[in-house]
């Protein structure tokens, strides 16, 4: 590209620290975890959510299990002020929750978030003020002594109106676009703003650390976390916060190395809403611990009605890819996906492992509230045989012989290749049943009887290119004997190969179902299914269906 030159790295490297995040290779227990969805997601949005929107997201979030939720800048608009006011009048805060505001270090603003917040049980006053490099110089035009004041100044306001106003007030403050200080600068105003609170046991601080851009790479913040989480004054009683964008791409691996590096603290949002290119998804990071066994301590259970929730209220769409959120991160088109798939889950049926370790899905899709049959094996062009037949026997009940499944899946897999779409399960239901079941033409059987005379001799009943007639002959079994009597009177030339029956288990458990095969003089392979209440006539039907599609070949 052209203009390359116009680019430099803007991120600051920590003084060597000891790196003992790099020894890690799992975070073992969950962090506090902040949902900033109705601030930093809610001002990303287009359009904003009504307060009624709003008030159903913070609900939601609850339930969810969120412990601590920004609820947005009170002082910035009247709807943020009156859905703080309604919260707190209309008592729709649990007592473990906390709600979180926003304020900059301006004094009628933090008299406006006190005033706001007036009466909370429990409530986080986030103090910011931005200390990069950039801003300093292009924004405030500011050194670092008057920027230092700036937050230390917003610090004693706090303190002073905390005693002002009834409720039960904690502290947080962020040096915004902290990845693009100098961590020792960072580190400096952290400490001024420590000393002013004097964090305790039972007062403790949040020192935030926000990835407002994203300049470096993963490891550098790492490193810059570690640096402040050896350094901060009071450490014991401060909670070390993490708040990634994802401008790289990287917010997931930054807060997770960041996390590793000793922080305690995410702040984030549900499908990673947020300004520019988002901030870290709480639901991966949830997701990517629970997936190792350590419970995040938030229930994402029902990810699609969330889905629903979210899509309506921010008019925002979940990407299909989205890691476990998305409708196709469970989906397996390719052949050998779909065949490792099944063949995993028969293995955890047979009980060969209390862990999930199936193939290709690195949860149980039915933990997240996804179905297997609509959302991990897809069907089109790309499939393959067992999840074709993976399909038809989890939703329908049709165990097919092997041998049969390839014949099923190459049919349904041209279908789907020149209709130039993927094929939804009652889809490939319809195309099974049409070509493989109870087929009655051109042979379409009547009646058959039977009479044990050393052998079976079958009396078979049937119409036949619209004339109906009856033939008669003998066999080692029932099955036998009807073939015969249809090849004696059509004159068709083929052995029955492959015979397979069980009970119809999905719809009804009176029904059975029979598979044949037969194979004509040149060696090529017919099948059928037939489906009865009487395990003889389904296997009758079955041998008709398979003898059907040979004759209609033939006729073709």
């Amino acid at each position: 590209m052209n203009n390359v030159n116009k680019y430099t790295r803007q991120f600051f490297d920590a003084p060597a620290t000891a790196m003992n995040w790099t020894k890690k290779s799992y975070i073992d227990h969950a962090p506090q975890w902040c949902s900033v969805d109705l601030r930093d997601g809610n001002q990303a949005l287009i359009i904003p959510m009504s307060l009624g929107e709003k008030l159903e997201f913070f609900k939601k979030l609850v339930e969810i299990g969120f412990k601590e939720i920004e609820i947005g800048f009170p002082a910035a608009s009247e709807t943020e002020y009156d859905f703080c006011r309604t919260l707190i009048e209309q008592d729709l805060i649990p007592d473990d929750v906390a709600i979180q505001v926003l304020t900059q270090s301006r004094e009628h603003i933090i008299e406006k978030t006190f005033e706001a917040l007036k009466g909370c049980k429990n409530a986080i006053v986030h103090l910011y003020n931005s200390t990069s490099l950039a801003q300093r110089e292009q924004v405030f035009r500011k050194n670092k002594d008057e920027i230092m004041e700036i937050a230390v100044t917003g610090a004693k306001l706090c303190k002073e109106y905390r005693e002002k106003y009834e409720g039960n007030f904690r502290f947080e403050y962020s040096p915004e676009s902290f990845t693009g200080t100098e961590p020792e600068y960072a580190l400096e105003v952290c400490n001024a703003v420590l000393d002013v609170w004097q964090p305790a046991p039972d007062d403790k601080v949040i020192i935030n650390l926000p990835v407002t851009v994203q300049l470096s790479m993963p490891h550098v913040y790492a490193n810059q976390v570690e640096y402040m989480c050896e350094n901060l004054r009071y450490r014991e009683n401060v909670i070390v916060s993490l708040h990634p964008h994802n401008d790289r791409g990287c917010a997931v691996a930054d807060t997770e190395m960041g996390l590793l590096a000793g922080a305690d603290r995410v702040e984030g949002t549900l499908f990673g809403n947020g300004e520019r290119t988002g901030n870290v998804d709480i639901i991966v990071l949830a997701m990517n611990m629970y997936s190792q066994g350590i419970d995040p301590q938030l229930d994402f259970s029902d990810i699609p009605s969330l889905s629903e929730l979210y899509t309506r209220v921010t008019r925002m769409n979940v990407y299909e890819r989205q890691p476990y959120s998305g409708q196709l991160v469970f989906a397996a088109f390719s052949g050998s996906h779909q065949d490792a798939i099944a063949k995993g889950m028969k293995w955890r049926e047979e009980g060969h492992s209390k862990y999930w370790t199936v193939p290709y899905l690195p949860i149980d899709p039915a933990d997240v509230g996804r179905e297997y049959s609509a959302d991990v094996i897809r069907i089109n062009s790309q499939s393959g045989k067992g999840g074709i037949g993976y399909i038809l026997e989890t939703r329908f009940g049709y165990d097919l012989p092997k041998k049969m499944r390839e014949s099923v899946g190459y049919l349904v897999k041209g279908i789907s290749d020149h209709n130039h779409k993927e094929l939804l399960p009652d889809e490939v239901y319809s195309i099974f049943k049409n070509n493989y079941v109870d087929i009655v033409s051109p042979i379409n059987i009547i009646n058959t009887h039977f009479v044990q005379r050393g052998g079976i001799e079958a009396s078979v009943t049937f119409d036949y290119h619209g004339r109906r007639v009856t033939a008669a002959n003998t066999g080692n079994g029932r099955l036998d004997a009807v073939s015969n009597a249809i090849r004696s009177y059509t004159g068709a030339d083929y052995n029955i190969n492959t015979y397979n029956e069980h009970a119809l288990e999905v719809g009804s458990a009176s029904k059975a179902v029979s598979y044949v095969e037969i194979v004509d003089a040149n060696g090529m392979s017919y099948w059928g299914a037939g489906i009865d209440n009487d395990i003889i006539t389904s296997s009758i039907k079955a041998l008709v269906s398979a003898v059907n599609n040979m004759l209609s070949v033939r006729e073709k």
